[in-house]
C-alpha cells in the first residue's frame, strides 16, 4: 500500500503499473496480486484512506463533544494534516503531501470509476450526515444559528474542507493553522453561522 501511494502520488494513477508498484515495494511482479484483484482496488483503498485521515477526527469530536461551530468541525479535520506526516488507519506514518496528493486525484477518478464514486458517495454522505447532527447539536446548545439549515451547513462544512485539500495540494496552501484561525474569524467572530446573530 505504501508503495503504491508513493507510485500514485509521484506518476499518478494512470502512469502506474502494478509491475511500477511491485518494484516500488520490492517484491516479485505477481506479488501485489496476492493481495488485490488490480490497481483499481488499490486506487479505491488508497484514496479511502486519504479521506479518513481528515474525517475520522471530525466524527469523533461529534461522539464527544455536543457544542461545536463549523469552525470548530472544520479546525478538527485540517489538524491532522497541519504537520510533515499524518497516521493512516493502520497507524503508519505517511507523508501529507504524498496522501493529499492521491485525494485530489481520486476525484478525477470519481467521473470514470463507477466503484469508487459509490463508495465515495457512501463515505461522503456518512460524514456529512454526522456534521449536520454536530450542527443540530450546536443548534440546541446555542452556539449555531437556528437559521441554518443543518444538512445544507454540512455541506458547506464539506465543501471548506475539500478546497482546503485542493488549495493545500495544488496551491501551495501549507499554513493550516492560519488557515484554521481565519474559518473560525470568518464564521464566528463575525457571527455568520452563530445563534446570536439571528435576529428575533
Amino acid at each position: 500500500m505504501a508503495a503504491a501511494r508513493r507510485c500514485f502520488s509521484r506518476d499518478g494513477f494512470h502512469q502506474t503499473s502494478m509491475p511500477d508498484i511491485a518494484a516500488e515495494a520490492g517484491v516479485s511482479v505477481g506479488a501485489p496480486y496476492r493481495y488485490f484483484a488490480g490497481k483499481e482496488e488499490i486506487i479505491v483503498e488508497i484514496a479511502g484512506d486519504a479521506f479518513r485521515v481528515m474525517f475520522a477526527p471530525v466524527e469523533r469530536l461529534v461522539e464527544v463533544n455536543g457544542d461545536m461551530t463549523v469552525a470548530d468541525l472544520v479546525a478538527a479535520a485540517v489538524d491532522p494534516v497541519s504537520g510533515d506526516v499524518a497516521i493512516d488507519a493502520t497507524g503508519q506514518a505517511v507523508p501529507v503531501d504524498e496522501l493529499l496528493r492521491v485525494a485530489v486525484q481520486a476525484w478525477g477518478e470519481l467521473l470514470r470509476h463507477e466503484g469508487l464514486r459509490q463508495q465515495a458517495e457512501a463515505g461522503f454522505e456518512q460524514v456529512r450526515g454526522r456534521i449536520a447532527d454536530a450542527l443540530r447539536n450546536g443548534q440546541r446548545a446555542g452556539s449555531v444559528s437556528t437559521e441554518l439549515d443543518p444538512d445544507r451547513g454540512a455541506r458547506v462544512v464539506m465543501a471548506l474542507l475539500h478546497g482546503f485539500v485542493l488549495q493545500h495540494t495544488a496551491f501551495g496552501l501549507d499554513d493550516t493553522a492560519g488557515f484554521a484561525h481565519d474559518v473560525r474569524v470568518v464564521l464566528n467572530d463575525t457571527g455568520l453561522f452563530r445563534a446570536d446573530t439571528v435576529e428575533p
